[in-house]
C-alpha cells in the first residue's frame, strides 16, 4: 500500500513504542561502550635547545657566531628524525628497563617538533599514566643529549626543562559524548524506516478510502466499533433504573 506524506506522523505515532525501544537500547549499549573503552592519556613535555658554545675572538671575549646558529637551525630536521630511530630507542630501553616498553612502541608515543625559526625543540610523549608519561620522556630527553655527540660528532644539546609530576593532571583525549549522539540519530532514524517499511508491508485494509481504492466499492454504512466499557454501560443504567422504580414503588406503598 502507498502511503501518504501526511500519514507519516500517525503511523510514527502509533508505533512509538518501537522507536523509543531501539532508541534507548542503541543509544545505553553506546554509552557503556564508551565508557568501558575509556582510557585518558596525558601528555609530558621536555625543550631542548640546540646550540653551540660562543667562540672567543683575539681579545679573548666570547662572541655570537651566526654561522653556528644557521647551521644548528639546518641540524633541527636532523636531530627530529634521530630521537625516534632504534639508535635512541634501543638505548632507552636498555637504560629505563622499568619503562615496559619497546623501541617501536616508544617511537609511535614520542612526538618531536620545532620552534619556527628558533634552536628550540620540543619532545613531547602522551601515555595512559602521567607518572610513566613523566619518565619516559625526561629517559628519552636524557638518551638523546648523551648519544648525539657519539653519533653526530657534535656536543650541541641543551635540555632547557624536564617534564615534572603535576598535582592535578588533566588527559588531553578528554570523554566525549560524539558517539553517544551519533548512536542516538542513526538510531532514531533506522527505527523510523524499519516503521515505515513494516507499514509499507503491511497490505491489510484499514480504512474506508482503502476498500475503495481495492475494491473500487461504494461504501453504504459503517458499523462503528464498540468498547467493552460501552457494552456494560447501559446494563448498569437498567439496573440503577430498576432499583429505583423498586424503591420508588415500595415508598407509594
Amino acid at each position: 500500500m502507498e502511503i501518504n506524506l501526511n500519514e507519516y506522523f500517525i503511523i510514527i505515532r502509533k508505533r512509538l513504542w518501537l522507536v523509543v525501544v531501539i532508541v534507548l537500547v542503541s543509544t545505553s549499549l553506546t554509552a557503556m561502550y564508551s565508557t568501558y573503552n575509556y582510557r585518558p592519556l596525558y601528555q609530558a613535555s621536555t625543550k631542548l635547545i640546540v646550540n653551540k658554545v660562543a667562540e672567543k675572538d683575539q681579545m679573548g671575549k666570547e662572541r655570537i657566531d651566526y654561522g653556528a646558529i644557521g647551521t644548528n637551525l639546518a641540524l633541527i630536521n636532523t636531530y627530529k628524525e634521530i630521537i625516534k630511530t632504534p639508535a635512541i630507542m634501543d638505548k632507552v630501553v636498555q637504560r629505563y628497563p622499568d619503562i615496559n616498553l619497546s623501541a617501536e612502541q616508544l617511537s609511535y608515543i614520542t612526538t618531536v617538533s620545532d620552534l619556527r625559526e628558533t634552536q628550540v625543540m620540543t619532545i613531547v610523549v602522551q601515555y595512559y599514566s602521567q607518572e610513566q608519561a613523566v619518565k619516559i620522556v625526561n629517559a628519552v630527553s636524557d638518551v638523546f643529549q648523551a648519544e648525539v655527540p657519539k653519533i653526530m660528532k657534535t656536543d650541541n644539546i641543551t635540555i632547557l626543562n624536564r617534564a615534572k609530576l603535576q598535582d592535578d593532571p588533566s588527559p588531553v583525549n578528554k570523554k566525549s559524548n560524539q558517539y553517544i549522539i551519533l548512536s542516538f540519530v542513526a538510531s532514531l532514524l533506522v527505527s523510523i524506516g524499519i516503521i515505515v517499511l513494516l507499514e509499507s508491508l503491511d497490505d491489510t485494509l484499514k480504512t474506508d478510502q482503502d476498500i475503495r481504492q481495492v475494491m473500487e466499492l461504494t461504501i453504504i454504512a459503517y458499523i462503528p466499533k464498540i468498547k467493552k466499557k460501552e457494552l456494560k454501560s447501559p446494563k448498569k443504567k437498567k439496573l440503577r433504573t430498576k432499583t429505583g422504580e423498586e424503591a420508588y414503588a415500595k415508598t407509594i406503598h
